[in-house]
């Protein structure tokens, strides 16, 4: 008896959050669904987030994935860019892990290196591969939901490997995983 697991997969974005749902039996996997949160017509960045919080979680109680692949939030030269998407992955996380979903999180590069075995695939490239892999009738306009299902695709091509990315089981797993950090003392001279 095969069992059944859910994986969705989150591009966190504060213009556009792309998500997708991928369904394992055994070991093969099925398309689901893919979508995406529109939030550029908000200029409040903080509802941004709190709409982020929100649609993460519905999915969650709609689907009950086993399991979130996320995508980390790249390095580049605008310090803001990625504060916002820092901010925004961190939201869809915590909303991961007020619900107890284990979650990964997946460098771009890593994503695109196991859908396409190019770490420098182009979006459109991604979303190609996913087509055919997953049999898609067809695209859509905006690649940010491939992105997500992409990240649901990965999930799933490094599951049973070792080193996968950086995951979390719940709340207290991300404490213990990162408690070096909250127990440095902020000025080492003044803390014992």
């Amino acid at each position: 008896m095969s069992k059944e697991k859910i994986i969705l997969g989150i591009d966190p974005g504060t213009t556009i959050m792309g998500f997708g749902l991928i369904k394992v039996v055994g070991k093969q996997m099925q398309f689901m669904q893919l979508n995406e949160l529109q939030l550029k017509k908000y200029d409040d960045h903080y509802l941004k987030l709190k709409l982020i919080f929100e649609r993460t979680v519905e999915l969650i109680d709609t689907y009950h994935p086993d399991e979130i692949a996320i995508e980390a939030p790249f390095f580049g030269k605008n310090v803001q860019s990625m504060l916002k998407l820092g901010r925004a992955q961190g939201v869809a996380m915590a909303a991961g892990l007020s619900r107890e979903v284990p979650i990964t999180e997946y460098s771009p590069k890593k994503i695109k290196m196991a859908i396409t075995g190019n770490g420098n695939a182009s979006k459109e490239q991604v979303a190609k591969m996913l087509q055919s892999t997953l049999n898609l009738k067809e695209l859509p306009k905006n690649l940010d939901s491939t992105d997500g299902l992409a990240a649901a695709v990965c999930h799933f091509y490094n599951q049973g490997r070792v080193a996968i990315g950086k995951s979390y089981t719940g709340w207290a797993a991300f404490v213990k995983q990162n408690e070096d950090r909250v127990k440095k003392p902020l000025n080492p001279q003044r803390g014992k």
